[in-house]
């Protein structure tokens, strides 16, 4: 008899043994699939990071060059008469717009995407057909 529930038991071990198995394998997959995920997203993130910083530049070096020459040609024009109303008046303007860049900036900075937002809605979905 201890013969037959050794065979029996051994029957049996091989098919939870291949359950684990598979369990651990659609877990590595899952996982590995998650990560693709996540690398995907990181990657998203860092070309839009360079984008932004690149445009940026650009934006401002031409803003500045363009702010800088009109500045100029405001003052040499209106140099014999109203030369400190119009610096003034220049200066006064300027921060108002580096202001309303920050202003705009700000609102930018809190609104922007959400970081590994696709990963994490994935990880909730899988989470939710786990407990159901």
């Amino acid at each position: 008899m201890s013969n037959g529930a050794r065979g029996a038991g051994s029957r049996e071990s091989p098919g939870v043994l291949a359950s684990l198995r598979g369990l651990a394998a659609t877990a590595i997959a899952i996982t590995h699939t998650r990560l693709q995920l996540l690398a995907s997203d990181l990657e998203e993130q860092r070309i839009r990071a360079l984008e932004m910083i690149v445009l940026g530049a650009i934006a401002f070096f031409c803003g500045a060059v363009g702010v800088l020459l009109i500045s100029a040609w405001v003052i040499v024009a209106l140099w014999d008469e109203y030369r400190l109303m119009t610096l003034g008046l220049l200066a006064v303007l300027y921060f108002a717009g580096c202001a309303a860049a920050l202003i705009v900036l700000k609102s930018k900075m809190v609104a922007r995407p959400r970081l590994f937002a696709s990963s994490l809605a994935e990880l909730h979905r899988d989470e939710e057909l786990l407990r159901s």
